[in-house]
């Protein structure tokens, strides 16, 4: 179980005439006229709508469990620490709220993926919201479907969760995840609140997971916001166009260096029960207030990692020479 971005735009009720759901707050669908690639984004967004009309729900355990050694040969990279793994609830619906990094490469997505399973295991429904655009791509999107991603945007989030599943969402999207290397300490859930709702609708738990090291293995210059625009992106849902800072200088997006094998440390935090407090998701103030809660309680915790994980890429480059070393 991964998941791409947490950030895609609002559908529409499906046919059960169920009020629509999303997993926070998101761009209209309806984006601005013009952008250099306007032809050929109009025919990607016919094929996210076509693939919106096949299931949604396609998860398959035995094809995870096929899956695990790459994903976690893939992860050793970054020589990965997992901690609090004991406040995920073993079972039963819970909301996993995570700080996105690391553009594409996400090697802190695959390392909660792989502890969610190793704490719920395969047979337990885990679903991770994605974007849309994933799910058109040939090979990559079914690949995507049978590992337990679903789409951001509409009721899926709220359906996975009738049935008791862990969801994992990461708020902040694109925007996060391509957020300037400066800032790769800092946790931005980018205001997006439609994940505070859709817990207070449900009831279900909160669980904040922390993540340090990720975004050391990339160097962003910039997101490149105004780029996006420029070349009509919105209208996939994508806010950045990234620029990189490489062995051979900068880049794009479009050809992005390989990560550095930062180390990486993931923590998962004590579940917040926001619907004890009676906090209603019509209210500005109590959505407000589980906001301020969840983004300084993971900013705290992001602090006391980095406090104790300084170097990250140092340290993950110094474990894999002495991995190598004792494989001699």
């Amino acid at each position: 179980m991964t998941v791409v971005s947490g950030q895609t735009a609002t559908r529409g009720p499906r046919s059960s005439g169920s009020p629509e759901v999303a997993p926070h707050e998101r761009t209209p669908r309806t984006a601005p006229p013009g952008g250099m690639l306007v032809p050929l984004l109009g025919r990607l967004s016919h094929h996210i709508q076509a693939e919106r009309a096949m299931p949604i729900f396609r998860r398959d355990p035995d094809f995870i469990g096929r899956q695990l050694a790459k994903v976690r040969s893939y992860t050793s990279i970054f020589s990965p620490t997992v901690v609090g793994l004991e406040n995920l609830p073993a079972e039963g619906a819970v909301l996993v709220v995570g700080n996105h990094s690391c553009l594409f490469y996400m090697p802190d997505a695959w390392v909660v993926g792989l502890s969610i399973l190793q704490r719920r295991g395969l047979e337990q429904p885990a679903y991770a919201l994605a974007y849309d655009l994933i799910f058109s791509i040939p090979v990559v999107g079914p690949f995507f479907r049978r590992i337990g991603a679903i789409p951001a945007g509409g009721l899926e989030a709220e359906e996975a969760l009738a049935q008791d599943a862990a969801v994992l969402v990461y708020p902040g999207g694109d925007r996060e995840a391509c957020r300037s290397w400066r800032h790769r300490n800092r946790v931005d859930l980018c205001g997006h609140t439609g994940f505070i709702k859709l817990a207070l609708r449900t009831g279900v738990p909160v669980v904040p997971v922390v993540a340090h090291g990720s975004h050391d293995a990339v160097m962003v210059v910039s997101r490149g916001d105004a780029l996006a625009r420029a070349l009509g992106l919105q209208r996939l849902h994508i806010n950045v166009f990234p620029i990189l800072l490489g062995p051979l200088g900068l880049t794009s997006i479009l050809a992005p260096p390989l990560p550095l094998p930062s180390a990486i440390t993931v923590q998962f935090l004590a579940p917040l029960h926001w619907n004890e407090r009676g906090y209603r998701p019509e209210s500005e103030a109590d959505v407000g207030a589980c906001y301020e809660e969840i983004t300084n309680t993971m900013q705290a915790t992001l602090d006391q990692l980095r406090a104790g994980n300084p170097h990250p890429v140092r340290r993950g480059v110094a474990s894999l020479i002495r991995a190598s070393v004792r494989q001699k």
